[in-house]
């Protein structure tokens, strides 16, 4: 299907109470953002990567992790912006794809994706456009006030996490971006401004275990789950 595949690696990594940002961690004796990138490298409808780095760090990037792993798919390493949308968006302008091509945005540090994911929330955004991986939620979720007081309980059936890879075609994702980069808006994630400039986004079911390494307890389960997989092969 040629995709072009977005991954924005851009974040700090606060939380992780790290002396290096979360995407250069390492995970089984690798950085966590180079497994992420072999997932995409070794999938065969993959035609372009394009990964996207805080500024400081865009030279570091590319000889540490795309020249020295040998990551041939990745066309670039673009300056990241202020926040992860604007970091997408400069990724969105770089990358040029055609109106109908279809472009996945995938967090740099979700190193454990399923290449049958690719192919599900792909296959999803050629059919309806726009397409977001997720799982349902496990636990009872509460909407809580200002001062922690409940206000309501949502019911648990309507309520998905998103995750990514997040899937559309080129023009429906860059459109959203443009708007709401001249409207002031800002979304939480891509798909979020997508329903937001009024366009129709389905979900995918994912896998709970394509986890979005944040803390220092997301990359010891990382860990236990990647040995885990390899165990079984």
């Amino acid at each position: 299907m040629n995709l072009k595949i977005l991954v924005p690696a851009a974040g700090a990594g606060r939380r992780m109470q790290a002396g290096v940002n979360k995407q250069y961690l390492e995970l089984a004796g690798q950085p966590v953002l180079v497994h992420t990138l072999r997932l995409f490298e070794q999938h065969p409808a993959v035609a372009e990567i394009w990964v996207i780095a805080p500024a400081s760090e865009v030279e570091y990037c590319r000889s540490e992790i795309v020249t020295r792993y040998d990551f041939a798919k990745v066309r670039n390493v673009v300056s990241g912006g202020a926040e992860r949308q604007d970091s997408v968006r400069n990724g969105l302008l770089a990358c040029q794809a055609d109106p109908q091509e279809l472009v996945l945005i995938h967090d740099g540090v979700r190193p454990l994706l399923t290449s049958g994911l690719i192919d599900l929330v792909a296959a999803a955004a050629r059919q309806h456009g726009a397409a977001v991986v997720g799982a349902p939620v496990k636990d009872t979720v509460k909407q809580v006030s200002k001062d922690r007081v409940v206000t309501a309980t949502p019911p648990r059936a309507t309520l998905w996490q998103a995750q990514t890879p997040q899937a559309f075609r080129y023009e429906i994702i860059r459109d959203a971006h443009d708007k709401a980069f001249h409207r002031g808006y800002r979304g939480t994630d891509d798909a979020s401004l997508v329903e937001w400039a009024g366009g129709r986004v389905v979900m995918v079911e994912g896998d709970y275990r394509n986890l979005k390494i944040t803390t220092p307890e997301d990359l010891v389960l990382a860990e236990a789950l990647l040995a885990h997989s390899q165990e079984r092969t």
